[in-house]
């Protein structure tokens, strides 16, 4: 009796069972897409010691072994080709997993609040039409259940999808016409990992130990009032960031700051570290391109100006970024989600096209505020990003103020003059100071020549 009962456990020793079988993360799947000419890292779970092969129909020559450690995991790098697909990749150990229908391209991260989340379904311009035609497939999309979490976790909900007409209406709107644009220009495959939730602060975004070691975002970091929102720090980075690390990105984009208008201060710090640590947890100092916050009529104690000037300084502050400025495309400053994110999209996508990816398009910045002059009681402005000249979209332009030492800010007479504008005012004998659009809801009347709207700004310091 004692020798079946020694048989018995032994045989569920060495006999393998279904808790011994490989486990991906589920951030690779069916239909994904991995980063083209790169050395991707995969990861997931197995027998602790027992040896994987990893095989990618792309170069069947070349078997890639993992060994899980001795808490099951393994993570192994397997090196990509060009563009293309749909291949097959097979891990065979004592289970064996295959992923098919999959593609290799060009993968971005895309992620923030509410109107990166914002989809067809919600309503957006000509929503209906674009539903019709969203069926590609070589456009892939892995979307992020929106889980918080108080530690890191190793896995996410999601799984990747072939872009089509239902896919593509719940997913991000903004993401998906990037994709689209970058398929089309670049003909290759393109997959978007959407990982974003409305109301949400960037503190959540963050690893928080980046804030609690920092005492000066430490001390500003925001609290919703809302207890339906995500607000602690790092409880969104936790289950909808970490789970995606080390997953092989080109770069991210990102849509936020309407929630952090009451703690403007510090977003220009806020975004400085968490896109280093975003870079350095991917190990990859990837382009990360933003849209600055649309004109809105912002709730009491908000300000969107100051929140807008901080994104402006970030773009030029930190490396390999770039601010892209929607102020134009708002029909409605009583709607916090502007319906036009077709070009919203377009325009994220010009800035990876040309900055990343080498293309010649023509103009893809906007106007932005770089010096003045007093010329004998006026105010001469020069910009940056004018490929040939400025104009007005009305008969002529009213959104620009100066001051003098009073501080006290008059609306000025503006003339367009080639690159340059010439402000005065009568009431304004030595003007000092300039603003332009500088409030919650203005909306622009001064464009490049190639329809980019000149970005808010102003030329002092003053608390008023």
């Amino acid at each position: 009796m004692r020798q079946i009962l020694l048989n018995i456990i032994l045989l569920f020793i060495y006999i393998p069972n279904g808790f011994g079988k490989i486990v991906l993360s589920t951030v690779f799947s069916d239909n994904m897409v991995l980063q083209q000419n790169s050395e991707v890292v995969i990861w997931g779970w197995g027998i602790p010691g027992e040896k994987i092969k990893i095989i990618a129909s792309w170069n069947v020559k070349d078997t890639v072994i993992a060994v899980p450690d001795n808490q099951a995991k393994f993570l192994i790098t397997l090196k990509t080709i060009q563009a293309g697909g749909p291949y097959i990749v097979q891990l065979i150990g004592t289970s064996k997993i295959t992923l098919s229908d999959v593609m290799l391209g060009e993968v971005w991260l895309c992620s923030g609040q509410s109107n990166m989340e914002w989809s067809a379904d919600y309503g957006i311009k000509n929503g209906e039409q674009e539903i019709a035609n969203a069926n590609n497939p070589n456009i892939r999309i892995l979307h992020i259940q929106k889980i918080g979490a108080d530690f890191p976790q190793q896995t996410c909900q999601g799984s990747w999808e072939v872009c089509s007409s239902e896919t593509m209406r719940k997913t991000s709107a903004i993401g998906y016409f990037f994709a689209r644009e970058l398929q089309q220009k670049l003909n290759v495959p393109v997959g978007i990992i959407v990982s974003a939730w409305g109301g949400t602060p960037i503190e959540v975004w963050m690893e928080k130990s980046s804030i609690i070691q920092n005492p000066e975002l430490n001390k500003n970091k925001f609290k919703w009032p809302d207890a339906n929102r995500p607000d602690e720090s790092g409880v969104l980075y936790n289950s909808m960031i970490n789970p995606l690390i080390p997953f092989g990105i080109a770069g991210a984009i990102w849509y936020q700051g309407e929630s952090n208008t009451m703690n403007y201060s510090v977003y220009a710090a806020m975004m400085k570290t968490m896109i280093e640590g975003w870079r350095k947890d991917f190990k990859k100092d990837f382009p990360f391109y933003f849209v600055q916050i649309a004109p809105f009529d912002y709730w009491e104690g908000a300000d969107a100006r100051l929140l807008r000037e901080q994104q402006g300084i970030a773009s030029k502050t930190i490396p390999n970024t770039g601010m892209v400025v929607i102020s134009d495309l708002v029909d409605d400053v009583k709607d916090i989600h502007p319906k036009n994110k077709l070009d919203v999209g377009k325009r994220l996508a010009n800035f990876a096209l040309v900055e990343t990816y080498k293309k010649e398009i023509g103009a893809y910045k906007s106007p932005m505020y770089q010096a003045m002059q007093f010329e004998k009681g006026k105010m001469r402005l020069s910009f940056s990003n004018v490929q040939t000249s400025l104009k007005c979209s009305a008969e002529t332009p009213g959104k620009f103020l100066i001051a003098g030492e009073d501080q006290n800010f008059i609306p000025a007479t503006a003339k367009i003059e080639g690159k340059t504008i010439l402000l005065s005012s009568k009431l304004v004998k030595s003007p000092v100071a300039v603003r332009y659009c500088f409030d919650n809801t203005s909306l622009p009347d001064i464009f490049s020549s190639e329809g980019l709207p000149l970005a808010p700004f102003r030329t002092d310091n003053w608390d008023n």
